[in-house]
């Protein structure tokens, strides 16, 4: 049963799921509509076209030590082969996952204790877009084994000219594995500052 969470929920992934090492990682978003006014204050809506790109930061001792660590649509495989990302969506347009990356806990070399999951808006200070011009924002994980969703965090907060989110992080406790929905924007205009700016 999948868990709603709320900003700055922690939920255990592999406590009641033995053997949990296959994840899937879906994140979805829809540009918000732009209200246009035609003649006489009658008219219809449109969409920005906003490119959103859903990236993982791996970490070791909460570190990020090489950009290798960083898997998106420029480097599709990490060298462990335990993070894979699917491919880039360019417009977020249609139902469910704009985007997806698969995580597999086995492959994880025991150094990497956390994988940071974050999306930022492609071309964003030169295109003037911003969180604020999208909606529906979620991100949800997925036990591949069972075909279970596990759990799911939605974007509620409004976020203007935050150009890029940290959603979440998938973190090791010991011997158990859990994700905490961050749901943190900020300024960065690239992956890469995002990845050093902050980590």
């Amino acid at each position: 049963m999948s868990v709603n969470l709320q900003k700055g929920q922690r939920v255990s992934l592999s406590k009641d799921r033995e053997g949990l090492s296959k994840i899937m990682v879906g994140l979805g978003w829809d540009a918000a509509e732009v209200k246009k006014r035609g003649l006489f204050g009658f008219g219809g809506g449109s969409t920005h076209n906003i490119d959103c790109d859903a990236s993982v930061i791996l970490l070791k001792n909460g570190r990020l030590e090489s950009n290798k660590d960083v898997v998106y649509f420029g480097n599709l495989k990490h060298a462990s082969g335990a993070v894979k990302h699917m491919g880039d969506n360019l417009t977020g347009d249609g139902d469910g996952d704009d985007e997806q990356i698969m995580i597999d806990l086995s492959k994880l070399p025991p150094e990497y204790d956390r994988l940071v999951i974050t999306v930022n808006i492609y071309q964003a200070a030169q295109r003037h877009q911003h969180f604020g011009m999208i909606k529906n924002a979620f991100c949800r994980l997925v036990d591949e084994h069972r075909h279970e969703e596990m759990c799911r965090y939605n974007l509620t907060d409004s976020y203007p000219n935050q150009t890029a989110m940290i959603f979440g992080e998938i973190y090791r406790e010991g011997s158990e594995w859990k994700f905490n929905a961050i749901g943190q924007g900020t300024k960065d205009n690239s992956i890469n500052a995002l990845a050093n700016h902050i980590y």
